[in-house]
């Protein structure tokens, strides 16, 4: 699944422009119908992977993936036209940004919800 996403959302040439800081290349590159898959495929990945070597077991713990890809998911969406402090991140930097967002606000609830449950 990842690697159709990754070839049909031309992630690779997206990363090439994005790191050469080309983020109007990146943006043109980029098939947004396919992209914003990708968030929601690659942190399940790693929640997978986070269970598989025995995290996991305390309570809420799938919520900061849940809200790191919703996140993610939303800066896919808005990487064309937002712009932080006047500069234009891009689909690969502003993912990135909300993905980290999201794990933050996802840590923050877990947390809430183990305090009052």
């Amino acid at each position: 699944m990842e690697v159709l996403i990754n070839v049909q959302s031309n992630l690779n040439e997206v990363i090439i422009s994005s790191f050469y800081g080309n983020i109007p290349k990146a943006i043109q590159q980029t098939n947004y119908a396919w992209l914003m898959f990708y968030p929601c495929v690659y942190l399940f990945a790693i929640w997978d992977g986070y269970k598989d070597a025995g995290g996991g077991k305390e309570a809420y713990s799938y919520i900061p993936f849940v809200t790191s890809a919703y996140l993610g998911t939303i800066g896919v969406v808005y990487s064309s036209t937002f712009e932080l402090m006047g500069v234009l991140m891009g689909p690969i930097w502003l993912s990135i940004l909300f993905l980290i967002i999201g794990a933050g606000i996802g840590l923050i609830i877990k947390k809430l919800l183990v305090k009052t449950l």
